[in-house]
């Protein structure tokens, strides 16, 4: 019974990651699908075809006669959702350059900081997670508006004669999805270069490296692992950010996280908008399936 019992936990254990990806990614990503493959109709839901399942098998199969790609091919034809798309790419891998930038530096001093103000440090990069997400963004209108702070501020130290411009931008933007996911990348590397062997880089310098140099060929590559993690966290949400280009964007700022809005809220296009979700998920999954067949592939010519 003992045996009996611990194969099936050790089973258990495999089967409820398997069983949360089922429920809460695959079915519904299904979902989205099947409605990207129907027509816009002005009902509830305002789509169809709604299969029937009093209908049995051939209600089923007379309601998937109906799918069609005219959504996707209706996305080809829009060079809205393409500047959308691509506008979104470049906004969120510019802000996750800036994030890598700004936190690479905040995590390497966290990991070399004294480890009795470690958690303390730690507690001060989550504290941000304790406010509403939506109220931090509120109070950034505050900060930048052309009579908020950062311009009162500036005008008062006569850094700067009239109020900058800086709200309703793509500045904006960058600096809100800096500020927001910031944790999300000082976190995993924080965590890299927290368990590295600190022995090697004084081995690196004792065979003749400068401290840059030793830097850049011991302590970064040790923690790729980490940037790479942090990044992934940054650009995925980001690209299909909402509530920071609506906020702090201008009307002008296209990004497909207000296109898709839009298509749902506004135009009440469920099919449309959920081909431009389905799209979208293709482009983030994709390459991440990718590069971790790459990672697994160099892993195990490694050994």
């Amino acid at each position: 019974m003992a045996k009996i019992a611990s194969a099936f936990v050790s089973r258990l254990v495999i089967i409820i990651p398997y069983a949360w990806l089922l429920f809460f990614f695959l079915i519904p990503f299904f979902i989205v699908f099947r409605i990207s493959l129907s027509q816009t109709a002005v009902a509830m839901p305002p789509y169809t075809p709604v299969f029937d399942l009093a209908g049995g098998l051939s209600g089923i199969l007379e309601g998937m006669r109906e799918f069609s790609l005219d959504n996707y091919i209706w996305l080809t034809e829009d060079v809205l959702y393409f500047n959308a798309y691509v506008s979104s790419l470049v906004i969120a891998a510019i802000s996750t350059f800036l994030t890598l930038l700004i936190g690479y530096p905040i995590a390497y001093g966290m990991a070399q900081a004294p480890r009795s103000i470690r958690p303390t440090l730690l507690m001060l990069v989550i504290l941000p997670f304790w406010t509403s997400f939506l109220i931090r963004v509120y109070a950034w209108i505050a900060i930048l508006k052309p009579e908020g702070l950062l311009n009162q501020f500036l005008i008062t130290i006569g850094v700067i004669d009239q109020p900058l411009i800086i709200l309703n931008t793509n500045w904006a933007i960058y600096i809100g999805i800096v500020y927001s996911y910031l944790p999300f990348m000082v976190l995993p590397i924080y965590s890299a270069l927290e368990k590295m062997d600190q022995t090697l880089t004084e081995a690196a310098q004792d065979l003749g490296c400068t401290p840059i140099t030793a830097f850049w060929r011991v302590t970064f590559p040790l923690s790729l692992a980490g940037v790479v993690a942090g990044c992934l966290l940054v650009f995925i949400p980001a690209v299909g950010e909402f509530v920071i280009p609506d906020l702090l964007g201008g009307s002008e700022t296209l990004m497909i996280g207000k296109t898709l809005w839009n298509e749902f809220n506004a135009n009440r296009d469920w099919p449309v908008s959920s081909a431009v979700a389905t799209i979208l998920l293709l482009i983030l999954v994709l390459p991440i399936v990718y590069f971790q067949n790459v990672q697994a592939k160099a892993d195990s010519e490694g050994k």
